[in-house]
């Protein structure tokens, strides 16, 4: 992975288990947060953030928006993944190198080292906005891992269990902390609480996450 990275430093992070095959890789994003940050405002240009429309008919708190191959999004009728922007009509933004290279460090640091993303949602999170429990199950294959960036506020990330029921563990993320999930732990809910107001000194009062997948 170190070809990836080159002209960067290479991280040993610091790995937190949640269970058997999910990690928070404890600020494993920070070396590179101006070059994401600058990577995310062009896709930005193309494809604005959007508050996306539930199957159920309500506007979702958290705004959205995506690059790489597909784009996960939701409306009147469902769930699924498109190659093209509807807001746009076109395809959404190529997914920034730096993007690729963070998700497949990041996933090979977990014990995942053939990961490489080709969808990357982009959620923008602002105080009182949360995303309830969920799964990830639009993807084609679920032996790839979900790789998750937080940046900005702290948020706290909710790790449930196989079912929706299942209460779910609580762990703080921080600005540059990377969550990697996948195996028996690769359908578990989790969800976001309810973001609390701060300053980021670099974002301010937001919190980008950046979640690649492995969809087609």
């Amino acid at each position: 992975m170190r070809d990836l990275f080159e002209g960067h430093p290479i991280v040993e992070p610091a790995i937190e288990t949640m269970s058997e095959g999910a990690f928070i890789l404890r600020g494993f994003a920070k070396p590179q947060d101006g070059e994401l940050l600058q990577a995310l405002d062009d896709v930005l240009t193309a494809s604005p953030f959007r508050h996306m429309v539930t199957p159920g008919g309500y506007a979702m708190s958290v705004a959205m928006t995506n690059c790489g191959a597909a784009g996960w999004i939701t409306d009147r009728t469902g769930y699924r993944y498109d190659g093209t922007d509807p807001q746009t009509g076109l395809p959404w933004p190529a997914m920034p190198h730096c993007f690729e290279a963070l998700a497949s460090a990041a996933a090979a640091a977990a014990g995942y080292p053939a990961f490489r993303p080709d969808a990357c949602l982009i959620n923008r999170y602002v105080p009182g906005a949360r995303l309830s429990l969920h799964q990830d199950r639009n993807e084609r294959d679920f032996a790839h891992p979900i790789v998750s960036v937080s940046l900005g506020l702290p948020a706290t990330f909710l790790f449930g269990g196989p079912k929706r029921s299942d209460t779910p563990s609580r762990f703080a993320l921080r600005h540059g902390d990377v969550v990697v999930w996948g195996g028996p732990s690769r359908l578990r809910f989790h969800g976001i609480a309810e973001l609390k107001d701060g300053e980021h000194e670099t974002l301010g009062r937001q919190r980008i996450n950046l979640t690649f997948r492995r969809a087609l």
